[in-house]
């Protein structure tokens, strides 16, 4: 088997998808003992960490698949899948889609209530859920019959599965969900083909450093783990699925495992970022992938110089101190990072930038009325991409509002320079405009907190229009070792536009459990702005002063 020419001749194949990756791979009958993921519990009697062979991998797919047939799974049925490890969230994506199923992953962390009514709406024939998901559907009133739990699915007969379903590129193949920061998550859909472009993109360019040896701190329930299973199988690497991705739980991940590169969202950078990465051994880092929204300059820096990355010198190829970090912006609806930039120690543009569009995107950046907007304009990013999810199951309207003219409207606000580098500045539902024709950007404004004061974690910035003013409320989770009483206001307020800083009334120290987050570890600025509303943690006062909550 030449590497080289097999990733040219699945990029070229035109029949690969998300949908049948594995079985393909099975059927050319090479690499069958080439190991491929790895989980970090147990797998049909193979110990917790250790890694499966592509053959191994196949035959656990297809007991799960054989069961799943004999309890009456049909192609194009949605089983909804509710779980706690990461095993059993992609093995039931891989066995399901196998039959032609149609898994609709569920972040594990997804509140009771919450997930009850979603599965509800996406009219699934059952739901593959272990006992403590099950019991907290039960209790918030499901109506959707079990179908099994996830640990009596490996005792199915691989010999008694049927034949691989015949997938189409257009077919939708796998449902996943949206981050749910103002609701209900929307269930997205995604084919055959949408998640797997960017992957026949990559495979027709060199094989990037970190690649052989992933480690996928990512919810395992997201597309970026499909993305991630699929980049893996068809790159013949390696990836450790992880089914929690606290800050601590990866440091020590990387120690024992020696990734070479790490996939993340960008709560799970900030959470490294707060530890004291001298102490960890983190020489095998090539490369950090993050994906989601854009990282913080912040949390970038404390990153990048750890590890070590393969440079090219007049010398030869060379170790380099520092390792690379791949930023982007992304979303479930847009399938993939549409944009790409890569951090170094020796790079310095920053202020959210998440670069430039990949050649596979056609991204816009439109006004109110859908006109597009020339360079240093804000307005609402608008992508045409193969990667793009075909909508939201059993909900055409939201699929409607949010297409216009070939172009998906992401919801973010972005604004392009000269050069073409791209700058994201907020979600369009947390803007705010102020009264003097400026615009207040929430995510700006935290990037520059961050950037400028050294002891500050995260910063989360909520603006309020009330009372015909705007009253904006930065909120601070500090550094342990810093002093939690000392005054911040005068360091915050200096690092804002000055537009920005008059609409300040407070700025909070809070610690990190008072700030709502959805499944995936976004704020959810929704639920803060109702509370600020309501009088919680706001306070009266007119003028900026520091609280400790």
């Amino acid at each position: 088997m030449n590497p080289k020419n097999e990733r040219a001749e699945l990029a070229a194949d035109q029949g690969l998808g998300v949908g049948n990756v594995l079985t393909t791979l099975i059927e050319r009958g090479t690499g069958l003992d080439t190991l491929t993921l790895t989980f970090d519990t147990e797998v049909h009697g193979h110990p917790a960490w250790q890694a499966l062979t592509l053959a191994q991998l196949g035959e656990v797919v297809t007991a799960r698949a054989s069961t799943l047939h004999a309890l009456g799974v049909k192609p194009r049925d949605v089983v909804a899948v509710w779980v706690t490890d990461g095993a059993d969230q992609v093995l039931s994506y891989l066995a399901l889609a196998r039959l032609g199923a149609i898994p609709a992953l569920i972040n594990g962390r997804l509140p009771a209530e919450q997930a009850a009514e979603y599965i509800k709406r996406l009219r699934a024939v059952g739901v593959i859920a272990d006992v403590p998901h099950w019991d907290g559907l039960s209790s918030a009133g499901n109506t959707t019959p079990l179908l099994a739990d996830p640990a009596d699915l490996d005792k199915g007969d691989p010999g008694t599965a049927p034949k691989p379903y015949r997938h189409h590129g257009n077919e939708p193949v796998v449902i996943t969900h949206s981050s749910g920061t103002t609701g209900l998550p929307k269930a997205v859909i995604h084919s055959h083909h949408s998640l797997f472009a960017a992957i026949r993109h990559r495979l027709s360019l060199p094989k990037g450093q970190g690649l052989d040896r992933m480690l996928g701190a990512l919810p395992s329930a997201h597309a970026a783990t499909v993305i991630a299973v699929n980049l893996a199988l068809t790159n013949r690497a390696q990836l450790a699925v992880m089914s929690r991705q606290t800050g601590s739980l990866v440091l020590d991940t990387i120690e024992a495992w020696k990734p070479a590169s790490v996939l993340g969202f960008a709560a799970t950078w900030s959470e490294l970022a707060s530890e004291d990465l001298s102490k960890r051994d983190m020489d095998s880092v090539r490369t950090w992938w993050n994906t989601g929204d854009c990282a913080h300059e912040a949390h970038i820096r404390k990153l990048i110089a750890t590890g070590t990355r393969e440079s090219v010198t007049a010398q030869g190829r060379v170790q380099t101190r520092g390792s690379h970090f791949v930023d982007g912006l992304g979303s479930s609806e847009m399938g993939h990072s549409q944009f790409h930039i890569t951090h170094t120690l020796d790079t310095h543009r920053y202020g959210r930038c998440i670069g430039k569009p990949h050649a596979f995107s056609d991204v816009a950046v439109v006004d109110d009325d859908g006109e597009k907007l020339g360079a240093d304009e804000v307005g609402q990013l608008a992508v045409s991409a193969p990667t793009l999810s075909l909508g939201y199951w059993n909900d055409s309207v939201t699929t409607y509002q949010t297409r216009r003219d070939g172009y998906f409207l992401t919801g973010d606000l972005v604004y392009r320079d000269t050069d073409g580098y791209y700058y994201h500045v907020d979600r369009a539902v947390d803007a705010v405009q102020l009264d003097d024709g400026h615009r207040l950007y929430t995510m700006l404004c935290e990037e520059r907190v961050l950037a400028d004061c050294g002891d500050v974690l995260e910063c989360t910035v909520v603006a309020v229009p009330t009372d015909g003013k705007v009253v904006t409320s930065v909120l601070l989770v500090l550094d342990t070792a810093a002093d939690q009483k000392t005054d911040r206001t005068a360091e915050v307020l200096a690092a804002l536009d000055p537009r920005v800083a008059r609409t300040v009334e407070r700025v909070v120290v809070v610690s990190p459990d008072r700030i709502p987050l959805g499944a995936t570890g976004k704020v959810r600025k929704f639920l803060l702005r109702q509370r600020f509303l309501d009088g919680e943690l706001l306070g009266r006062e007119s003028s900026a002063k520091q609280v400790t909550v």
